[in-house]
Formats: structure tokens, C-alpha cells, sequence
């Protein structure tokens, strides 16, 4: 009876130790496999296959992947590049449970682009790239969508008439994931062509002077289109430019241009200036992974300035 009663305290204490154990090994457990937070740094840093020009998976370090020359001490050789920071994450119908949809593009060294669209599942706490699809050659993305299980993408794409360097038709698109595939819908929904209209009723905020230069958060500068017009804020003035489409699509031609006459800091001043003097030099619009893009040609320099739409939207 003694030795009972002796007993009874550790068998207690080991009791509550062993419940302690066995939660905090579930809750470590549950943490591996439910706590793996989505990131666009993740998504950058992860292998994807089913490309053309790499038939093996290629392993994006930074966003980037390049492969070996075709000719020993040639120039030209595979590259893979994670488009933009666009990514979406939502239900898939047969993703477990949610699911990331990405953008890369794929070059041979040639004037063309492939761009495909890659779906990213969670599986034991690993991010894989489960499924793979073609969108075709320099298409552009405006925009991406999760909806009822499937996968809208906006796009400009060529259109019947259309040159592959210059795409003008409007168009959606819509991918459902079957299991380890991605399977099209069998026609897009064409919506339109391609003309100033398209980024009217947003104000677009710069986000980069060129793809590898981002901008200042502050002063913001904004750009918007209405009736023949680009207008916003430089950074200190509000200024204004007629424009119009050119022949091809995509082609922009600006007028005469104004503005208002504040005066602000020194630092401020020279960022307006910047904008005003590479958008007095753009020559066309185009999007890059949801985001506008301003391309110009000044003083023998050429780059692209990227906007993201101000409702949020990149």
C-alpha cells in the first residue's frame, strides 16, 4: 500500500510530461506541414519543368535560370525567368488544397518569348510545381484570376493580322487543372484590340524607371488617360500630354505637353524632372505581368517604366 501510494505522484508527473510531449511533437508537425507561409521569395527559389528549351526541371535562383551555351563560346544559350511579381493563390479544382499560379518566361537567345503559365501546389510542406502550360510566344499578361476553381488570364496576344512583334488583340483565357495537367478551354474570349482605352479609369502609380531600377515610394508619381490626355503627378506638379495610338499596336504618340509651376524640394525636383523627361520620350505601351509598362528612347538610352495599377492591383 506504501509503495502505492508512493508511486502514484511519478506515475502522475510522467502522465502529464507524456501529453506535453506528444502535443508539442503534433504541433511541430502540424507547423511543417500547415505554417509553410506562400512567398514570392519561395516561388522565385524552386524547380519548374515542362519547358521546351529545358526538357529536365530548371532550378530559378533569384527569379533566373540559364543554361549552358548551344555552342561552346557562343552567346546565345536557354534562360528562364520568373515574370514579374505576379502570382496569384487560391482554390484549384484539383489542387490540395490551395494552390499558387506563376508566370515564367523562356528564351533561346532569338527575338522570341515564351511565356508559360505554372501551377505551384503544397505538398508535405514542400512547394512543387505541379503542372505547366504554354500561353504562347511575347504574349503579354494583364491580369490573373483564381475563379470557381479555374485559372482566367487577360491577356494581348497576336491577333489574325497581327505581326508576332506586335500584338494588339484583347483576349481571356481559361485553364482548369486536371490532375498533373492544365487543359484549356477550347476558344478564348476575345474582348477587344489594344488602344489607350485600356488603361483609362485607373490612376497607375511608377513603380520602376527600368525593369532592373525600382522607383521611390515617395514622391508618388501617377499617371492616368482620359479623351486624348495622359495626366497626374510628376512628384511636385500635376502635369498633362496629349497622346495618341500610332500605327501598330502598342505604338504611343505624344503632343504637346504642361504642367503647373510649384516648387519643391530639391530631391523631389530632380525625381520630376526624371519622369517628365523619360515620358517626353515614350514611344509605346505595353504589360508586363499585370503591370503597364512606358517604354522610351532618350539621348541614345532606351528603358521601360513599369506602373502598377493604385486600386491594389499589380
Amino acid at each position: 500500500m506504501q509503495i502505492t501510494v508512493f508511486f502514484k505522484p511519478i506515475l502522475s508527473i510522467i502522465l502529464i510530461f507524456a501529453c506535453l510531449f506528444a502535443f508539442q511533437c503534433t504541433g511541430l508537425h502540424a507547423m511543417d506541414t500547415q505554417d509553410v507561409k506562400w512567398s514570392l521569395a519561395a516561388l522565385k527559389n524552386m524547380p519548374y519543368s515542362g519547358l521546351k528549351a529545358a526538357p529536365a526541371p530548371v532550378k530559378l535562383v533569384d527569379g533566373r535560370w540559364e543554361g549552358a551555351p548551344y555552342v561552346d563560346g557562343g552567346a546565345s544559350r536557354p534562360s528562364v525567368h520568373f515574370v514579374g511579381d505576379l502570382y496569384r493563390i487560391g482554390r484549384l479544382a484539383d489542387s490540395e488544397p490551395d494552390a499558387a499560379v506563376v508566370f515564367l518566361s523562356e528564351s533561346s537567345g532569338g527575338s522570341g518569348t515564351f511565356v508559360y503559365l505554372a501551377v505551384v501546389e503544397k505538398r508535405n510542406g514542400v512547394l512543387i510545381n505541379t503542372a505547366t502550360a504554354a500561353l504562347g510566344d511575347r504574349i503579354q499578361v494583364r491580369d490573373v484570376r483564381i475563379e470557381n476553381g479555374a485559372i482566367a488570364v487577360d491577356v494581348i496576344q497576336a491577333g489574325p493580322q497581327d505581326a508576332a512583334c506586335c500584338p494588339g488583340e484583347l483576349a481571356t483565357r481559361h485553364w482548369q487543372l486536371n490532375a498533373t495537367q492544365l487543359v484549356e478551354a477550347a476558344a478564348s474570349h476575345r474582348t477587344g484590340r489594344l488602344s489607350l482605352d485600356v488603361i483609362a479609369g485607373a490612376a497607375w502609380i511608377l513603380r520602376a524607371w527600368k525593369v532592373d531600377e525600382p522607383a521611390p515610394d515617395e514622391p508618388e508619381i501617377t499617371l492616368s488617360y482620359d479623351n486624348g490626355r495622359l495626366a497626374g503627378s510628376a512628384g511636385c506638379n500635376r502635369y498633362f500630354v496629349s497622346a495618341e495610338a500610332g500605327d501598330k499596336p502598342g505604338d504611343l504618340q505624344l503632343g504637346p505637353s504642361g504642367s503647373t509651376r510649384m516648387i519643391c524640394p530639391e530631391a523631389i525636383m530632380a525625381i520630376e524632372q526624371r519622369f517628365l523627361h523619360q515620358l517626353n520620350g515614350a514611344t509605346t505601351f505595353s504589360f508586363m505581368a499585370g503591370q503597364l509598362a512606358v517604354s522610351f528612347a532618350m539621348d541614345g538610352k532606351r528603358g521601360t517604366m513599369h506602373f502598377a495599377r493604385k486600386d491594389g492591383r499589380p
